[in-house]
Order: C-alpha cells, then structure tokens, then sequence
C-alpha cells in the first residue's frame, strides 16, 4: 500500500481517510458511475476516475479495506452461460462475514458482516443473482483471493496488473451451491423482482440475453 500512499494528492488521501468503514467505502462506491469500458481499472484510477464496474469496484474496495486493517480479499461468484460473473470484497469482522461490491445490479451489492460462513454470504445473493429472463443463474463461487500476493504487481495502482489478478482466479478452487436436481427445479424471479433489480441499471452495461433466438433484453456485467 505505500506506492498507492505516495501517488496520492492531499484531497486524495482525505477523500480515503473518509473511507474508514465497509459502508462507507460501499456509500463510494453507490455513488459513482458504472463502468462499460471494457478495461480494468487500478483503485488508484478509480479514485481519480470517479468510475467502475464489478472488477474495478472489488479492487478499489479491497484495496480501502486493507486501509483500515482487513486483508484485501476478493471473491468471484459464478453464474451459468447465460449471465456475467460478479466480484467482491469480503471482510470479516467478528468471525462474520460480510462483502463491499460495484454493481450494475441494485442487489448485488453491500452486504452487513452477519453471515458465518462464507457460503452463507454467497447465498444471501442467489434469490437476487438473476439474468433479465429472470432465470436465476448463480451456480458457485472461489475460495477468497488475497490479493496481497499480487503486491509486487502494484496493483493498487497498475491497471495491467488486473490482468494477472482475472487469470488468477481463474485457477483458484471454485465450489458449487447448487446440485443438477436443485437446478432443474428452480422457479422464475417474479416481475417486481426483475423490475426492482434493474432500479437505475445503465443499459450500456447490460447483459445480452436470448429467449427462443430472440434478444429480449439486457442485465448488466457485475
């Protein structure tokens, strides 16, 4: 963290020091927009940027997560074919679990550090990780990725260096939450649901999906 401590500006630094709780990083995060480049972003960009998407947003958090004294963690949870993969932070705070998250997805976000196992912080998503068919589509995740192995990177303030964190998890241990009997039995998500989910979604950043060869609508990445 002392390269991104050394590059940052005086209105920077008090910006972070504001940051000095889970929520309030997630208030930063609600509060800018959400990416649709096909890039990655540094935290120290996204900082200056005042921009991200699910992959950005989970550095940046980690990255203020590990300001305040939590390892910087990440963990991707992992649909099927028909929809986006979704990153967070997750901390823990009183042997509880919680998560800091960028979304596109008004459900996809914060979640309180109240779950004690981290399968339990996954499946708090599972009703809410839905495509726009409202198929819902969260199959399992990876075991966390701390990403202070990736310090000799300088990831907190190299965008290339998210590169190598995206092949990573590619290779770490993944679990699912769901048996192929669960799967086939698994209803639709109801209207309000799907209309709710949607709440404020940037339709540049919306997932493409098709219903009998038609494309019927979007969701977003993340």
């Amino acid at each position: 963290m002392d390269e991104l401590e050394a590059r940052l500006t005086a209105e920077e630094r008090a910006l972070l020091d504001g940051l000095n709780s889970p929520p309030r990083i997630q208030a930063f995060l609600d509060s800018i927009p959400y990416s649709t480049d096909s890039i990655y972003r540094s935290p120290l960009r996204v900082l200056r940027e005042r921009v991200a998407h699910c992959f950005d947003g989970a550095l940046f958090a980690a990255a203020a997560l590990r300001r305040i004294g939590y390892p910087p963690l990440i963990v991707e949870m992992l649909p099927n074919e028909r929809d986006d993969d979704h990153l967070l932070a997750v901390y823990k705070k009183d042997r509880c679990w919680g998560a800091v998250a960028k979304s596109n997805f008004v459900g996809l976000r914060y979640r309180e550090p109240v779950y004690r196992s981290l399968r339990e912080l996954i499946m708090s998503y599972f009703e809410v990780f839905f495509n726009a068919l409202g198929e819902k589509t969260l199959r399992g995740s990876t075991l966390p990725l701390n990403l202070s192995a990736f310090d000799r990177l300088h990831w907190t303030v190299s965008d290339e260096a998210a590169e190598q964190i995206a092949a990573r998890l590619d290779r770490v241990r993944r679990v699912a939450v769901l048996t192929p009997t669960m799967i086939e039995g698994l209803s639709l998500a109801d209207e309000r649901s799907l209309k709710a989910g949607l709440l404020g979604a940037v339709e540049a950043g919306l997932f493409r999906v098709e219903r009998r060869g038609f494309l019927v609508c979007e969701r977003p990445q993340g």
